[in-house]
């Protein structure tokens, strides 16, 4: 039998949340996985030095409460390193580098230095695009690709007639929509160009806003920003666009990014239009999946046509094809033959029965 055939307990350990408390452990069971959802909360104020500390007490407390003496540690920034690394049993680290986390707005000075480090712990890289994958495969023996995938089941609810959530419902069409965080990686004068220039068309925007002044937000009576919503409400949501938008701005913080929405666009049964960025260039641009514009002129002409152009049969089956390979599933299972093959190189002294994930920032 596999040794990760065996049953396992998994536990997240999340950003640290802060509050005029004691510190402690805020513990949460998903009960669909049995994944534990642990999330440090913190005194108000902390300086960073004892955010550091704090958080080390915490894991060493969750380590010795749920007797972790074996694990796989998964990382997904570098900066969670600085707490835990010293404390994790871990017989296998993984990082999981889904973006160039440096080169996000506030991201801390340490990122690079702990980056760094990591790669020298850790057994296997996974990146989540090409360009990060070109960027990361020189600086460790074991760095493999693994695109955003896409849950195709979920997302493809959106081909099929739904009923609109209420703040949608009454938006005059046609409408270009947005789903993900909105923050330093948006071209913000890309939304007002095309906003001003067809004020009858509607531009919906879903996800926090992040890192950014909101008041520089660009505000026009058909532009819509619905906020955050519930993953299980997305394809309510997208099954009222016409078109799903990547309005990302060129920029450092956009420079390696594989963004998730394109995948879960087509599975939705969108056209899609978006700036040039490297990893939706190739192979969405390429392969004729997503259409790709530069500004506000060509993102519009690009609308036209696909607004009187609703997506084709043979379009629906290329999009389709492509993204039969694209699945979580596959992934996961790729992911895990790796860690397989890794560990079955190692002396078996003790069977890995737990596994934490190491949190930082989570993007959308």
């Amino acid at each position: 039998m596999s040794r990760f055939a065996r049953k396992r307990r998994v536990f997240f350990l999340e950003e640290p949340v802060f509050e005029d408390c004691q510190p402690h452990l805020r513990s949460s069971i998903c009960p669909k996985t049995g994944v534990r959802v642990n999330t440090p909360v913190l005194p108000a104020g902390s300086p960073a030095q004892q955010v550091v500390r704090l958080q080390q007490q915490l894991l060493k407390s969750m380590l010795v409460d749920h007797k972790i003496d074996d694990c796989i540690a998964w990382y997904y920034t570098p900066m969670a390193r600085q707490f835990a690394s010293d404390l994790l049993p871990a017989r296998l680290t993984v990082y999981d580098c889904m973006d160039e986390l440096s080169a996000f707005a506030g991201a801390p000075a340490e990122m690079r230095e702990n980056e760094r480090a990591l790669f020298g712990e850790a057994d296997l890289v996974f990146t989540g695009g090409a360009s990060l994958y070109e960027s990361k495969r020189l600086q460790h023996p074991a760095v493999y690709l693994f695109p955003s995938s896409v849950d195709l089941a979920h997302f493809a609810r959106a081909r099929r007639p739904e009923v609109e959530p209420e703040d949608q419902l009454h938006l005059p069409r046609p409408r270009l929509g947005y789903a993900g965080v909105i923050d330093e990686r948006m071209d913000l004068g890309l939304i007002a160009g095309i906003a001003a220039a067809k004020p009858e068309w509607q531009l919906v925007l879903l996800g926090p806003v992040a890192k950014i002044d909101p008041a520089s937000l660009p505000r026009a009576d058909n532009i819509h920003y619905l906020g955050m919503k519930a993953y299980e409400d997305l394809p309510r949501y997208l099954s009222g666009w016409n078109i799903g938008m990547l309005p990302f701005a060129l920029n450092e913080s956009t420079r390696f990014i594989s963004p998730t929405k394109t995948p879960e666009y087509l599975a939705a049964g969108l056209r899609v239009i978006s700036t040039p960025i490297r990893d939706v260039v190739t192979p969405y641009g390429d392969l004729g999946l997503v259409s790709i514009a530069g500004g506000p002129r060509d993102f519009v002409r690009a609308a036209e046509v696909l607004i009187q152009s609703p997506p084709s049969n043979d379009f629906l089956a290329s999009s389709a094809r492509f993204l039969s390979s694209s699945s979580w599933d596959k992934t996961w299972s790729e992911m895990n033959r790796l860690m397989e093959e890794n560990l079955s190189r190692r002396p078996l002294h003790v069977s890995p029965s737990n596994k934490l994930l190491v949190e930082g920032v989570a993007y959308v």
